[in-house]
């Protein structure tokens, strides 16, 4: 958070000492670190008081079943508690305990009070604890505790939406058997998360992924298998939306009469014959029928010649952007964790971005649209 820009300040339990010197975080903020509300108080200031309404949004990480209960009950018995009850800030809660301690009835019951007053709730991840057994009560990752904090930082888009498609298609040749593509959904996943971090409300539309799905109140996810279920729902979620960011790998053809039952290879014959049909154009049809205030962001993944494939698919498919990469170049294109893009845009020239993370590449693309808008 600090090399993002903010300015933060700490104030630490009793408890927490034991696990963690004032002088870490002393010298990691070059502040204060509040630890004692009656030291400062004597000499006529207020220091709870003070850091409260400095505050603008106020993380317990990690907060332990014992906080949380003080918390949802009113109870400020210490530096932190007094803080976090006398600030009007929002508020994260980060939980981080033993399994049995997050299912028990008066932790569930404690969370769902904080929830009813307003207050967000990170689940724990699940995994490995500190008892030496699995369960759900591990401390979220960084990663997912900072996109939290920057969605609640973050003002909302007047209630603007955005539907955004990740993923690959499958068309089913048989009950067992499809055909696919090498689609990660890594670009269309971090597009959904830059876009909810930004505050636009995200219709989340999948494929078949490798990645994590993201957890976010913003973002509403629907999985779909084929073209033709990925159009149906994109089709309806892009009514009264504000944009369509289609970065799924969709397949362009379907096995005309996929069949019943696993076809079985036999010795009569070595071949196969499949036909195939062209599926609905799911960017083309989004494009034509868009309105004015909306816009449709397509992707081209090309093996050659990127810069005729993407101009064409710019002005066939009726986009307003098309975001193009050749997803041969090493670090380019499926399953990778970085990608190479180049803007196109109607009557302008391509502009090239130098190869970066997919959450860079997505981070990007969701500023250059708002500053398109």
């Amino acid at each position: 958070m600090q090399k993002q820009g903010h300015e933060l300040r700490v104030v630490m339990t009793k408890s927490a000492q034991e696990f963690v010197g004032q002088a870490t975080f002393a010298s990691l903020l070059h502040q204060p670190v509040l630890t004692d509300m009656w030291a400062q108080t004597k000499q006529g200031h207020v220091p709870h008081i003070e850091l409260a309404d400095w505050t603008e949004l106020a993380v317990v990480v990690p907060a332990t079943a014992n906080i949380i209960a003080k918390l949802a009950n009113g109870i400020a018995d210490d530096t932190a508690t007094s803080t976090l009850l006398a600030t009007k800030a929002p508020k994260l809660i980060v939980p981080a305990m033993n399994n049995h301690m997050w299912d028990n009835p008066a932790t569930q019951r404690n969370l769902k009070l904080l929830q009813v007053d307003g207050i967000t709730i990170l689940d724990p991840d699940e995994g490995l604890l500190a008892e030496g057994y699995a369960g759900k009560g591990r401390m979220p990752a960084v990663e997912r505790i900072v996109s939290a904090i920057q969605e609640l930082l973050s003002a909302p888009l007047n209630g603007q939406r955005l539907v955004v498609t990740a993923g690959g298609t499958r068309e089913p040749i048989d009950p067992v058997r499809f055909i696919g593509n090498r689609s990660s959904g890594k670009m269309g996943i971090e597009i959904a998360r830059a876009a909810a971090q930004s505050g636009y409300q995200v219709d989340l539309i999948v494929g078949q992924i490798e990645v994590n799905l993201p957890k976010s109140e913003r973002i509403h996810i629907t999985k779909v298998e084929t073209t033709e279920e990925m159009f149906r729902v994109v089709d309806q979620a892009f009514v009264g939306a504000d944009g369509l960011i289609m970065a799924a790998a969709v397949a362009d053809y379907k096995v005309d009469h996929p069949a019943d039952q696993k076809i079985k290879k036999t010795s009569a014959t070595s071949t196969l014959s499949v036909d195939l049909t062209q599926g609905p154009d799911i960017l083309a049809t989004m494009g034509a029928k868009k309105q004015a205030s909306q816009f449709v962001v397509g992707f081209a993944a090309e093996t050659d010649h990127l810069d005729d494939h993407a101009q064409a698919k710019l002005s066939r498919k009726h986009a307003d952007m098309i975001v193009g990469n050749n997803v041969t170049q090493v670090g380019s294109g499926f399953g990778t964790d970085t990608n190479q893009v180049t803007i196109y845009q109607p009557n302008q020239a391509p502009q090239q971005w130098k190869q970066m993370s997919k959450t860079a590449v997505a981070k990007n693309l969701i500023q250059f649209i708002q500053e398109l808008r």
